[in-house]
């Protein structure tokens, strides 16, 4: 499992840039990369977008998706992923969005997240099922998971 320590040197070592993308996470992903003293030379910005306005306005998430496929989808984990890349102009980016807790549904029930990772390359999404973790677990579970997924693209 990729930490944060990982991931900056990683990035470092091939002179890219990160940002991150933001929604049930609110911040935590760019707080445990910039915990890391120097980080700087890595970590371009972080986008907490927590309400779907904000997920537009930033972002470029569009309404369709939004109302089509929920804010909790692949497709808004792929616009916000994308929405980051475009407005940071790094070569590296994530995005989460899902259901922390408590609560859900039977079709997105808590810890469901979905994730975007994007470079020049391309786009990749992927939804994980954390379970009915508790807030706090499936908030640092999506941290570890997505700070695995950029260690994964810069490999």
């Amino acid at each position: 499992m990729a930490d944060a320590a990982q991931v900056l040197q990683a990035a470092r070592a091939k002179g890219w840039r990160i940002a991150t993308a933001e929604s049930c996470t609110g911040g935590l992903i760019a707080g445990a990369l910039t915990e890391i003293a120097g980080s700087s030379d890595v970590v371009e910005c972080g986008f907490v977008t927590y309400s779907n306005a904000a997920k537009q306005k930033m972002l470029g998430v569009t309404e369709t998706s939004l109302e089509a496929h929920g804010a909790v989808s692949e497709q808004v984990a792929r616009e916000m992923v994308l929405g980051a890349l475009r407005a940071s102009g790094v070569e590296l980016a994530v995005s989460v969005t899902g259901i922390a807790g408590p609560g859900g549904s039977e079709v997105k029930p808590e810890g469901m997240v979905c994730f975007g990772v994007a470079t020049a390359r391309g786009v990749v999404t992927e939804t994980v099922q954390f379970g009915a973790l508790g807030r706090s677990e499936v908030r640092q579970a999506t941290v570890s998971h997505a700070l695995k997924l950029l260690h994964s693209a810069l490999s």
